[in-house]
């Protein structure tokens, strides 16, 4: 399949990353499921044939053998997101790091832009979990989007459709912020899965976390 996948992510460093984990979760814990949500992730677009793999990140890792590699530009997350689109002029599906359960099917979904200028995957959250988008440059309204509120989503579907696009929704998944999340996920992934092995190992569960 034709067309670019970008995963945007983020150094798995204890402190830095899932720190809505903490607790249950102590911060070297709460990386460790980062790190496994992240592997998992990358597995899965390396097992997708697509035309090229980025991988947009802030810290420092071994590129993955496939991928290229770019530091994610200064700036909003917003900014990040547009940077990031903009390192290629091909059709582009951007996901992140937080939906380790993503299959290839997903992606196969995502980056079917025949009929659609743009396709976009609400989170549970209210925020969105990919993108994609027939022209890269369309992005740009991304910086003008505010990120992490209940009304990401729909922010941006509205901010697509202003610019005259066409945009097709894919299936709503949940992204891992909290332990109930990390449950929850897990779940719905392969219990071999590294994900699901670190929360196993790593997450208390719910119902440990109220006693």
């Amino acid at each position: 399949m034709s067309g670019r996948v970008i995963v945007l992510a983020k150094a798995p460093v204890p402190g830095r990353v899932k720190t809505r984990l903490c607790p249950p979760c102590t911060p070297q814990q709460a990386a460790l499921v980062a790190a496994a949500a992240l592997a998992d992730t990358l597995a899965t677009v390396s097992a997708t044939a697509v035309g090229r793999r980025v991988l947009a990140l802030d810290g420092e890792l071994p590129e993955p053998p496939g991928w290229q590699t770019i530091a994610q530009p200064p700036g909003t997350l917003g900014d990040r997101l547009a940077g990031a689109f903009a390192s290629g002029v091909a059709p582009s599906v951007l996901v992140g790091m937080d939906t380790p359960q993503l299959t290839q099917a997903h992606l196969h979904d995502a980056l079917d832009l025949d009929e659609a200028d743009a396709t976009l995957g609400l989170a549970e959250d209210g925020g969105w979990w990919a993108l994609g988008l027939r022209d890269p440059a369309r992005a740009e309204v991304l910086r003008a989007i505010p990120t992490s509120t209940p009304d990401t989503g729909a922010d941006t579907r509205a901010a697509l459709v202003r610019l005259g696009l066409t945009v097709r929704m894919l299936p709503v998944l949940r992204d891992v912020d909290t332990a109930a999340d990390a449950h929850a996920v897990a779940a719905q992934c392969r219990p071999d899965s590294r994900f699901a092995v670190a929360v196993r190992r790593h997450v208390p569960a719910p119902a440990a976390m109220a006693r």
